[in-house]
């Protein structure tokens, strides 16, 4: 079904406007930023935007904004920003989580280690103590008096 000139000017000024609002993010319920919701929004067929159809220039048009904002770091289509912030997020979070996991490692190798030196000095003194024990040359002193003479206050 050919379309006049008329309508043709009328829809393509739809399909601006509809381009419009979805790259300033105002994204319909259930909708993305896409050719299909820019179709739906300007109540023309989809298939007019591709192949040798009428459409085809608005359809690259609308790819090439999309693409220059995502360029500048702007995403028009909220889910599509929170889905990229949540991939950063996550990432972040790994290696977070990585960096947790080898500093509980070094603590435990390092618990480990402590462990074994504290037992190593306390079986070096349990011997020096033995060893003292058994030798004439040491004599010990006498154990304090325990009885007080006169009054202390």
């Amino acid at each position: 079904m050919r379309i006049s000139a008329t309508q043709r000017t009328e829809n393509e000024n739809r399909i601006r406007a509809a381009m419009d609002r979805l790259l300033r993010g105002e994204i319909p319920p259930g909708g993305k930023c896409d050719i299909k919701t820019l179709a739906n929004e300007a109540a023309v067929d989809r298939t007019a935007f591709y192949g040798t159809r009428p459409y085809v220039h608005l359809r690259v048009e609308f790819e090439r904004r999309v693409q220059a904002l995502q360029d500048t770091g702007e995403i028009p289509d909220p889910r599509e920003a929170q889905i990229t912030r949540l991939k950063a997020e996550t990432t972040k979070l790994r290696e977070r989580l990585a960096q947790s996991e080898q500093t509980v490692e070094e603590l435990t190798d390092f618990r480990g280690q402590a462990l074994a030196r504290l037992a190593a000095q306390h079986d070096e003194i349990v011997h020096l103590r033995e060893s003292v024990a058994g030798t004439s040359r040491v004599s010990r002193l006498p154990a304090p008096r325990s009885t007080v003479i006169g009054s202390c206050s």
